[in-house]
């Protein structure tokens, strides 16, 4: 690939990262529901996102490489909570809190955990999604599904590919 047109697909995966959530958020918020979306979904998403933002700290990676992590685990905190505000269940949260927090630093205690970890992270991630369509063959509605957030997951995903 040339590498002004790396540099691009580099620089619009940044941006669609930066708002990737925002279209869920926005349905779920307008609905005033999260029907259609499941909690074990995006706390496997968020576990892989965790996982792989404490690796790239872990062993001093640039910035550059890892720079969208902090922002789409943001996001996907705010949805988690907003998913548990609306299903009844914002109580939990602070459990999950607690949990994640105490992940974060027990990831690094030993080197082989977080290698461990870091190779279990894929397929963290393609559970957190088999989850979700799990979820929706189920409940056989989308409900506040976002196809606008999945297609830029989508593209997002095939521009880390290709850039690193």
């Amino acid at each position: 690939m040339a590498p002004g047109l790396l540099d691009l697909v580099h620089l619009t995966t940044w941006a669609v990262c930066a708002v990737i959530k925002l279209p869920q958020l926005v349905a779920v918020l307008r609905a005033g529901s999260a029907w259609g979306l499941s909690l074990s979904s995006l706390l496997l998403e968020l576990a892989g996102y965790v996982v792989f933002l404490r690796y790239q700290i872990y062993y001093g990676y640039p910035l550059e490489t890892y720079l969208e992590y902090p922002i789409v685990i943001a996001q996907d905190v705010i949805l988690i909570f907003c998913i548990m505000h609306f299903s009844g269940k914002a109580r939990r949260a602070l459990f999950y809190a607690v949990i994640y927090w105490g992940s974060w630093y027990m990831l690094t205690l030993q080197k082989w955990i977080i290698d461990l970890a870091m190779n279990l992270c894929t397929f963290i991630s393609a559970a957190s999604k088999l989850v979700q369509l799990q979820h929706l063959w189920q409940t056989k509605d989308s409900g506040q599904a976002s196809a606008l957030t999945w297609g830029m997951a989508v593209y997002t995903c095939a521009g880390k590919l290709q850039t690193t």
